[in-house]
């Protein structure tokens, strides 16, 4: 257990932010989910630029690597053009 006031607030600081960045990662990942799930060209491509955001918000927070924004980006711009 922590004996410094310094450590102390430290691990109640971390604590705030994992439950801050897990709302954030599980949202990011259901709204993923539901523009997958879309058939309908019309609403999935109105729906599509927040989803980008949402995960250009968690690769810009280092929540997400790079990389694999970049993956799943490309992979759900496929699913959207399929569905025109």
């Amino acid at each position: 257990m922590a004996h410094h006031l310094s450590a102390k607030k430290r691990i109640r600081q971390t604590e705030k932010k994992r439950l801050h960045n897990r709302y954030y990662k599980k949202s990011t990942r259901t709204a993923i989910a539901k523009l997958r799930e879309m058939t309908d060209a019309g609403e999935a491509t109105q729906f599509f630029p927040k989803v980008m955001s949402m995960i250009d918000r968690l690769a810009k927070r280092n929540l997400w690597h790079r990389n694999k924004a970049a993956n799943v980006k490309g992979k759900l711009q496929r699913h959207v053009s399929a569905l025109a």
